[in-house]
């Protein structure tokens, strides 16, 4: 009984600390009697107690590593601090393990220098409008150079750009001084245009006043030319009446000549009626005539 006991005590002190589950996103470094062995990745494993050892655990997710601003200078001699943002992968657990001493530190120290070699072939403009550029560069760069780590660079971001106080304060008046002239430019242009509004609108108001006016004319006219005829067409009817009633010749010419005076629509002043009553009468049946064919028509 004592020796079972023993033997479950064994068990749980040498085997039961010997069984390791890795998790997912995990692996652990195996080392044999001090030499890499094996990598475990997730799932249940057992290791031989006091000859192998869990050397490291690594985790295979996504870092995001924010350095500090580092000084670099410009092509034109501008001092300024820049600190960016790095997000990397291991892809290699064993090269991470044994292929650098303190990864982190040597990617910090890595990005250190290649920011201040891109920054030192631009200028002050170049480098505050280029950002992508010095981040793709420095992406390729990092990650060429930490492909023997067993480090994967996926991104490299510039967080910040903070230029000499002089130089800001320089780039804020020439700010201020550009939007002021966006704004005067932005304000004369809406004048020009609503100056071009007015004339037109002017100009279409004048054109249709003037429409107008030619359109009241023209319906005036064809209206007294359709009075006189209404007018000429009662007096020829009335004639007509006449000479069916049996009036003579005198009669007639009569109220032809008044037919006339009022065609004249008091433009005229004079009427001059022939002195010999048989012309008279003459004139008066050839206009009896003329007012008996209109009506016939």
């Amino acid at each position: 009984m004592s020796l079972l006991i023993v033997i479950l005590v064994l068990v749980l002190v040498i085997v039961v600390p010997n069984i390791k589950i890795v998790p997912q996103s995990m692996c652990y470094i195996i080392e044999r009697l001090g030499s890499y062995y094996t990598t475990w990745t997730n799932g249940l494993h057992v290791k031989i107690p006091f000859v192998d050892r869990v050397a490291s655990a690594i985790s295979l997710k996504e870092k995001v590593k924010d350095f500090p601003p580092q000084p670099v200078i410009t092509k034109d001699n501008v001092t300024m601090q820049i600190d960016t943002v790095v997000y990397f992968q291991i892809t290699d657990p064993k090269l991470y393990t044994y292929g650098v001493e303190n990864p982190i530190s040597a990617i910090e120290n890595l990005t250190a220098t290649t920011l201040r070699n891109i920054i030192g072939e631009l200028e002050l403009d170049q480098t505050l409008t280029s950002r992508d550029i010095i981040n793709s560069k420095m992406r390729s760069i990092l990650d060429e150079a930490t492909d023997p780590w067993g480090i994967k660079i996926n991104r490299v971001e510039v967080k910040n750009i903070l230029p000499p106080h002089d130089i800001q304060e320089a780039m804020e008046k020439q700010m201020r001084a550009e939007r002021e002239r966006r704004e005067k430019i932005l304000q004369a242009e809406g004048e020009k245009k609503s100056s071009v509004l007015i004339a037109e609108g002017n100009k279409e108001s004048l054109i249709l006043q003037a429409e107008a006016a030619k359109e009241a004319q023209i319906k005036k006219a064809e209206g007294e030319a359709e009075a006189i005829l209404k007018r000429s067409e009662a007096e020829a009817a009335a004639i007509k009446k006449l000479k069916e009633a049996g009036a003579d010749k005198s009669v007639l010419t009569l109220r032809s000549f008044d037919a006339l005076a009022k065609m004249a629509n008091g433009q005229a002043t004079k009427i001059i009626v022939p002195s010999n009553l048989q012309d008279l009468a003459t004139l008066g049946t050839t206009i009896s005539e003329m007012f008996k064919d209109n009506s016939k028509r």
